[in-house]
């Protein structure tokens, strides 16, 4: 999330008593872009059954300093180090589709995103 945004996430996994050997997992992680930028997460499990295995978990956070760092420290620039990082925070995700139509046409929707930048991508 960027600027001003507020990304707002509320899910729930829900076992029925009769939906044994369920293997539930919920994961909600949020990158914030700006100072203003911020997301309220509550991942929720209901579970009715005996016999699963459900996890659920939420993240909030901005830009690892440290890889910044190192990136700049390298001679990237630093929107190009920023557009990295982000893109690789969405590829993440994106390397977990299982379908490779779906898969392949995000990643160039995604690569499309972040590739319009026109900073030279080494520093001068």
């Amino acid at each position: 999330m960027d600027g001003a945004s507020h990304g707002v996430f509320n899910g729930k996994v829900y076992v029925h008593p009769e939906a044994q050997k369920t293997d539930g997992k919920q994961t909600n992680n949020n990158l914030l872009l700006s100072d203003r930028a911020h997301a309220d997460t509550k991942p929720q499990l209901e579970i009715f059954a005996d016999d699963v295995k459900c996890t659920h978990g939420a993240t909030v956070g901005r830009l690892d300093d440290l890889a910044m760092f190192y990136l700049k420290s390298r001679g990237i620039a630093p929107e190009t180090a920023r557009t990295l990082l982000t893109y690789a925070f969405a590829a993440d995700v994106l390397e977990r589709i299982e379908h490779p139509a779906v898969r392949e046409g995000l990643e160039a929707l995604t690569m499309d995103r972040f590739v319009g930048t026109t900073e030279p991508a080494v520093a001068v």
